[in-house]
């Protein structure tokens, strides 16, 4: 793979390109807003979302699509609702013959319910289509700190092929070929991590959030199970250990949103003075749908849901949470 383009230059996309540039390798990072395009490639610096960190020369950052048609691994590192549209563009200016696709993007489409890789390998049927997912802040990753991942494919030999080329020992990958498990538990464990900063914003306490994200645990498999996932998987990388980290990080901006609701702030408020998406917000619309659709019992995405879409007080939804009948805990 001789040419890498990363599509997205938010904090994760643009860490990637860091990280993934220190050997020297040329990466082109692709963001649609030409004029910060044309700043991040001038100053070497993404400011707006990875202020103080300096891009090594062997990244041009472009806002062209004709410059990304040579790449043997394209990474899609866009929000969710707009994957569909971006993809299709690059789909419509070319992309090589066999290059590897590679989806780091955390969601579930509305309506259609669709996974990250499932619109990809629709848009491009004749290009393998890996994902990538796990507990991996960007803070944290474009600092050098230890790191691990996993990466999927249903044909695993792509999996290995990226593990080698994309892998260091500060980013340690490991790889699968439960493409579905992997996907949702990165898009699912956003929702639970704005629960997760709601019970701090509340001041609820340890045991009142280890006890959340426990049960979150218990959801995510319920769901994820009847979306096609495996339980093992969810116990892995993407699953909990992602699961983690979205809850109880300062660098998540999916608890952020979580611990400023607590505090009282509104969502318009919040989305305001957002400078990056937070997925758990358009994931929980996509997860209740899903749910109802397959009849899954999810109290938490649930509350969640009518927080963010039915302008629901917050402390009704607790006490509702709360408030729920006593049952046997099952897993």
């Amino acid at each position: 793979m001789k040419q890498t383009v990363i599509v997205g230059a938010g904090s994760w996309g643009t860490a990637l390109a860091a990280l993934w540039a220190k050997d020297g390798r040329p990466i082109s990072l692709w963001g649609n807003n030409a004029a910060r395009i044309s700043r991040v490639q001038s100053s070497r610096e993404n400011s707006e979302y990875l202020p103080g960190v300096q891009l090594p020369d062997n990244i041009r950052a472009t806002h062209e699509l004709s410059e990304c048609g040579e790449a043997d691994l394209i990474v899609f590192v866009t929000p969710s609702i707009v994957l569909r549209e971006i993809a299709t563009s690059f789909r419509d200016a070319g992309v090589k013959e066999g290059a590897v696709l590679l989806s780091c993007t955390k969601g579930i489409e509305h309506g259609s319910g669709m996974r990250m890789s499932e619109i990809l390998s629709t848009l491009f049927p004749s290009n393998p289509v890996t994902v990538l997912s796990g507990p991996n802040l960007a803070a944290e990753v474009v600092r050098g700190l230890p790191t691990a991942t996993v990466i999927g494919c249903a044909n695993e030999n792509y999996a290995i092929e990226l593990q080698h080329f994309l892998g260091s020992e500060h980013f340690r990958i490991y790889t699968s070929d439960d493409v579905v498990s992997i996907e949702l538990g990165g898009a699912l464990k956003n929702v639970f991590a704005i629960a997760a900063g709601v019970s701090d914003g509340l001041g609820l306490g340890d045991n009142s959030k280890a006890a959340l994200v426990t049960r979150a645990m218990a959801e995510l498999l319920r769901l994820g199970t009847k979306m096609g996932g495996n339980a093992r998987t969810f116990y892995g990388l993407s699953g909990v250990g992602d699961l983690i980290a979205t809850c109880f990080s300062k660098h998540s901006r999916n608890r952020r949103v979580g611990e400023r609701l607590g505090h009282a702030e509104t969502l318009a408020q919040i989305r305001a003075d957002m400078k990056m998406v937070a997925e758990g917000i358009p994931t929980a619309k996509s997860a209740f749908e899903c749910a109802r659709r397959l009849g899954v019992e999810t109290p938490i995405i649930d509350q969640i849901y009518a927080v963010l879409y039915q302008d629901k007080p917050l402390l009704f939804a607790m006490q509702e949470l709360l408030g729920r009948d006593p049952k046997a805990e099952r897993l």
